[in-house]
């Protein structure tokens, strides 16, 4: 009880200095009207987290050590949101979460889908919706739609989210009666969506797994990471200072509502699982499978944003990282600079153009999925087609503020809004 009360009067201290500071707009909710047509939503990426998580407000995933992104762009005049869906799970599973948050009803993985992956059909359920009037019309007749911006992981299940409303699911069709199916899987509703932004996102993998399988630490760490989860997600933290959204594997808790089960036999339920995780998805022949999966909704406006924390040494093929690259991630940086081989699995060839990278993804892997259509922006918007924008200077932390510099963070993503906020219909 003691811990609790301390890390309880932690999160008040931070709330009280956060309205002292003009952080907190609660005091003129009632005068703020938005600049945006339609409202924004973040997807945070891998071992990330959102707004509805304790732990946002002690240090927070978009803007992290840069301050609150969501409430400086909120001053600005932009509705923003971020949104919290599983830190470790599938593409899949994430987009399903996702839906359901912002529709405010149960989150449905599917009949087919849990059945191949054997876990629980249904998750928790959101009472209240995110974006309430998404996908209806306003009263002058025009179809309430959001901007969805990913970062890393995040990407990837904004492309997963667009797909399941534009074309659902034929499996879970097939499977499901018509009156009990979740409408993600019905299809017919990719005009509920105006843009995807994609921002340090391995749209096909990362060299960085190659060493992680040779020193076996791939497996290593997604052993751990779920130790972690299992035994955070059953303690009086879950729901409040984290959540992990595996309630559906019966590893951790629904906050608030049913128990998880056995820990050794949820675990070994979740291990046995070897494609629906987020681990598999980033894997070479996981991001094969998921571009073969997603097509391009020629209506929406599609963006990327390549980060790059290395730079060429004259005359050698090699990238070496910035003085300024986190160093907890200043190895990776240097080894994936170095890094030029054929993968004989997927037969992707690792050449020079790989070699620049944020420290976790090769800044050619964020320009585009391969499979997609494509262009170098140049200042003309196109739907239908990844705008590939100029490749920013930082680390893949840096991109949400990590350890970056303030000014340059919010203005980013200031300048993001604008120019999503004026795209033409």
């Amino acid at each position: 009880m003691k811990v609790r009360r301390i890390i309880s009067f932690l999160l008040a201290s931070v709330m009280i200095f956060s309205v002292c500071t003009g952080v907190s707009l609660a005091a003129d909710n009632n005068k703020w009207e938005p600049k945006n047509a339609e409202p924004f939503v973040f997807v945070h990426g891998l071992n990330g987290w959102g707004g509805a998580e304790d732990i946002n407000g002690i240090v927070p995933y978009w803007g992290a050590t840069t301050g609150d992104l969501m409430a400086y762009l909120q001053g600005e005049g932009y509705e923003c949101y971020s949104a919290s869906v599983g830190p470790l799970s599938s593409a899949w599973d994430r987009a399903c979460e996702l839906y359901a948050q912002l529709m405010g009803t149960t989150v449905d993985y599917g009949e087919a889908h849990s059945k191949e992956h054997n876990h629980d059909r249904f998750g928790r359920t959101y009472y209240s919706a995110l974006i309430p009037d998404w996908g209806e019309l306003d009263e002058n007749g025009k179809l309430q739609k959001i901007h969805l911006i990913g970062h890393s992981f995040g990407g990837t299940t904004v492309r997963m989210l667009v797909q399941l409303l534009t074309e659902g699911s034929g499996e879970e069709k097939a499977v499901t009666p018509e009156n009990e199916i979740s409408g993600l899987f019905t299809g017919g509703k990719g005009d509920w969506v105006k843009s995807a932004t994609a921002i340090c996102t391995p749209h096909n993998s990362s060299s960085v797994y190659y060493p992680l399988v040779a020193l076996g630490l791939d497996v290593v760490i997604q052993t751990i990471s779920y130790i972690y989860a299992g035994i955070m997600g059953r303690s009086f933290l879950n729901g409040g200072m984290v959540d992990f959204h595996l309630e559906q594997f019966g590893l951790t808790d629904v906050p608030g509502g049913e128990k998880a089960d056995n820990f050794f036999v949820a675990l070994n339920r979740i291990l046995a699982n070897k494609k629906d995780s987020c681990q598999y998805d980033l894997t070479p022949e996981g991001c094969a499978e998921m571009n073969g999966m997603l097509d391009i909704n020629e209506d929406i406006y599609y963006f990327s944003y390549p980060f790059s924390t290395t730079k060429r040494l004259p005359g050698m093929e090699i990238e070496i990282p910035s003085i300024r690259t986190n160093p907890v991630i200043f190895l990776t940086a240097a080894v994936m600079g170095v890094m030029q081989f054929t993968d004989p699995v997927t037969g992707t060839v690792y050449d020079e153009k790989w070699l620049a990278n944020d420290a976790l993804v090769n800044t050619e892997s964020a320009k585009y999925p391969f499979d997609e259509p494509y262009k170098d922006f140049d200042g003309a918007y196109e739907k239908g087609i990844w705008n590939i924008m100029p490749v920013q200077e930082g680390d893949h932390g840096a991109a949400i503020g990590l350890f970056a510099d303030k000014d340059k963070t919010r203005s980013f993503y200031l300048e993001l809004c604008k120019m999503l906020n004026a795209l033409p219909e």
